[in-house]
């Protein structure tokens, strides 16, 4: 497991790589926000912001969602994985959003867990992006380039993960954190194909080390 000092080495790094880091899904606003998210499930962001961008031309408010049958609006959202499941959870959300919180998306985790198809990753999206409030959501390439550096324990759990990022990192720094840890992972530190010959932390990473080192054995190096 990294030290402290060897996170914010990280942390550091992460910085000069991407300066500029930012959450990728087009919006508006909250609720926009809340809808691109829900739809980026098992999703690429390129592919949520191709169908939003006509999407969030005809439905500008809850009560758009409600008022059209089920079946126009999946066919709406066709070319997202899950559209199904993904329309009826939009149709219930702004249904409570109605009901319970005058058309408006509330900005704590506790009401935003509340919603069909919001789990904690995406309210915490929510929380930082749309309402600027410390959150650290874990994806994919959150949980990836954690483990793969140490900084996590690889048996640990998405929750655990979380926890664990709160732990070591300054408040303050867990929403921008959160996007470099993103880019990091999306353009650098990949599933497949991680950069690891060419990366400035290879030196810290664990993963690194052993992919290689099998490398150069590979090659009889």
């Amino acid at each position: 497991m990294l030290t402290k000092k060897q996170i914010r080495e990280c942390l550091n790094t992460f910085e000069k790589m991407f300066p500029d880091a930012h959450c990728e899904l087009i919006h508006q606003n909250p609720f926009e926000l809340v809808i691109a998210v829900l739809l980026s499930a098992q999703c690429t962001d390129a592919l949520v912001n191709k169908v939003t961008k006509n999407l969030f031309q005809k439905y500008k408010k809850p009560e758009d969602y409600v008022n059209v049958p089920l079946e126009e609006l999946q066919q709406d959202i066709r070319s997202i994985g899950l559209y199904r499941n993904k329309s009826k959870n939009i149709q219930k959300l702004c249904e409570m959003l109605i009901r319970d919180y005058g058309g408006e998306v509330p900005d704590e985790r506790e009401e935003l867990v509340k919603l069909p198809g919001v789990g904690r990753k995406t309210a915490n999206v929510v929380m930082s992006v749309a309402f600027n409030k410390p959150a650290i959501a874990v994806d994919t390439h959150v949980e990836r380039v954690t483990k793969r550096l140490g900084i996590c324990r690889w048996k640990d759990s998405v929750l655990e993960v979380e926890k664990t990022l709160m732990r070591k990192i300054p408040e303050e720094e867990w929403g921008i954190t959160h996007h470099r840890l993103i880019f990091f992972g999306r353009y650098h530190c990949k599933a497949q194909s991680p950069k690891c010959t060419e990366c400035p932390l290879l030196y810290l990473c664990r993963e690194g080390k052993k992919r290689t080192k099998g490398m150069e054995i590979a090659h009889g190096l």
